[in-house]
């Protein structure tokens, strides 16, 4: 009896799972199946979820219409891979740090530092901005790089993944003669590659579909992420529901790929950072 109430509540678990996952979908399964249609398919009821006739024209007019969607694409892939590599490279470092050299007060700045994530994004913009601007890098794409570089979750994530590590392995490296470069690289890093790929995808992510920090701090039309630039399409193609739905799908594909690719190192890395302390 207790065997068969376990499978009926993992069952009733994995279906009340399951509604949940296809609600979350759906929305985006309507996207794909609108950005194929004519806009007198759009809002047939019932959904026709297949388009009758499938068209590739939206796309046609969201990559080539009036805005530079191709540029935009370049602007949010330079700034989202550069900001993903400097944040992992200062993030390993700093993890690093905190989770395998040993010095005063270490436990101490670590929580100081953990702590500053309770601080909203929102109460340091006005800082941020003012400092840019007599920097010299507002209305750069160097300037939002910077800005997107660094990040505590980042450090906490690594740290817990380099503190599970077996101290043996360091000690050994030292005896041969390796020093903190050699261990960090060699050693620290291959064995932290879960935890390395799942913060470069979520930054990736964050930097992807950032859409404050460039409202905030790029002005140049030229100069727009993708983010900005789809504000601009949504806002002039409002109406026409098919190009902006091929939009959208086109905002989010490489995200889609980056994910599915990825998915497993994410899963593990995300584990790792969960339990171990």
């Amino acid at each position: 009896m207790g065997k068969k109430k376990t499978i009926a509540i993992r069952t009733g678990f994995t279906v009340l799972v399951g509604l949940m996952a296809l609600t979350m979908i759906l929305p985006l399964l309507w996207m794909i199946s609108t950005s194929f249609k004519i806009e007198g398919e759009v809002f047939e009821f019932p959904i026709r979820w297949i388009p009758r006739t499938p068209d590739l024209e939206n796309y046609a007019e969201a990559w080539n219409g009036s805005f530079d969607f191709p540029l935009y694409y370049l602007n949010t892939i330079k700034i989202s891979i550069l900001s993903t590599i400097l944040q992992v490279t200062v993030s390993a470092m700093a993890a690093y740090a905190f989770a395998k050299i040993k010095f005063k007060f270490s436990g101490i700045i670590f929580m100081i530092y953990l702590s500053t994530m309770m601080i909203p994004s929102q109460v340091t913009l006005i800082p941020c901005f003012m400092i840019f601007k007599e920097a010299g890098l507002m209305d750069t794409h160097l300037g939002l790089i910077i800005l997107t570089s660094f990040s505590v979750y980042g450090v906490f994530l690594l740290k817990q993944s380099m503190g599970a590590i077996s101290g043996e392995l360091s000690e050994a490296a030292i005896i041969d003669g390796a020093g903190h470069f050699q261990i960090f690289t060699r050693i620290i890093l291959p064995m932290s590659r879960p935890s390395l790929v799942t913060l470069a995808m979520l930054k990736f992510i964050w930097t992807w579909n950032d859409y404050m920090n460039p409202l905030i701090f790029l002005n140049t039309t030229s100069k727009f992420t993708l983010q900005l630039g789809m504000r601009s399409f949504s806002s002039e193609y409002g109406n026409q529901y098919g190009p902006t739905m091929a939009a959208a799908v086109l905002s989010i594909m490489p995200l889609m790929i980056l994910f599915l690719i990825c998915q497993k190192n994410v899963i593990e890395g995300i584990s790792i950072g969960a339990v171990k302390g």
